[in-house]
């Protein structure tokens, strides 16, 4: 934000010496690579206080008559408009670039979590050593102050992490976008098949929303551990789906 007011005044004015023999166009197209380093760099706010800022500037150094926030010739009022308008445009692009950039990381940072859990289920590694490294995932994953895995029988009715990201408490949905994780721990059930193995309990960290891929991440990387389960004890799961998936308290 300080960016977006300081440079467009700063580059306008560092180029004044220039004034005689530099055309106006030439200024405006500076001023819009200006506009495009603050917004790819920043966000959409930042982004176009830089191109409003660039156009007053441009009016005030750069159109007659000189130094006042005034424009008298019909061409500088088009260019004064078009920078406006080019740097409004530019700035959106810009972001949206960068948001995709983010996009892209964030997916193969998911894709990777994913496969290294993956690959100890395949190797059929111990339940309990899935369960440890996906808790140390899910730390990072959705920025919780802490974690314990639970296995076997749910007791209690804490909010609970669904596995399409959202979250119910009790008969209610928790609107996790909006409000944040609640101030409590959150179950997130460790099933494979119908049948649940046990739970993570999450202690989310004070104003924590994790954004809906991270969450739907999450309970994918839950399902790898009641998968490590099922593979390792068949008879429990035959028994349990027989006699319903969870016991409640």
């Amino acid at each position: 934000m300080l960016a977006a007011v300081a440079l467009p005044p700063a580059l306008a004015a560092v180029l004044l010496p220039w004034r005689s023999s530099l055309a106006n166009t030439d200024v405006a197209l500076l001023l819009v690579v200006a506009i495009v380093a603050v917004a790819a760099n920043g966000h959409r706010t930042a982004g176009i206080l830089t191109a409003i800022s660039a156009a007053l500037w441009y009016d005030f150094f750069w159109t007659t008559p000189y130094e006042r926030f005034t424009i008298t010739r019909s061409t500088d009022i088009e260019t004064t408009v078009l920078l406006l308008a080019v740097g409004v445009a530019v700035s959106e692009l810009a972001i949206r670039a960068r948001h995709a950039r983010r996009t892209v990381i964030y997916d193969t940072a998911y894709l990777s979590e994913l496969r290294s859990t993956i690959r100890l289920v395949a190797a059929g590694r111990d339940p309990h050593e899935v369960a440890e490294q996906v808790g140390t995932q899910l730390v990072t994953l959705l920025g919780l102050r802490d974690i314990r895995f639970e296995p076997g029988q749910l007791l209690g009715r804490p909010p609970q992490l669904e596995p399409d990201g959202t979250m119910s408490w009790g008969e209610t949905r928790w609107n996790i976008d909006e409000h944040g994780f609640p101030d409590q721990d959150i179950e997130l059930r460790t099933g494979s098949g119908g049948t649940v193995f046990g739970r993570f309990m999450l202690t989310p960290a004070p104003g924590t929303a994790p954004s809906l891929q991270a969450r739907q991440v999450a309970a994918m990387l839950a399902t790898q551990v009641g998968m490590a389960f099922a593979q390792q004890e068949p008879s429990l799961g035959s028994r349990s789906n027989r006699r319903g998936p969870v016991a409640r308290a």
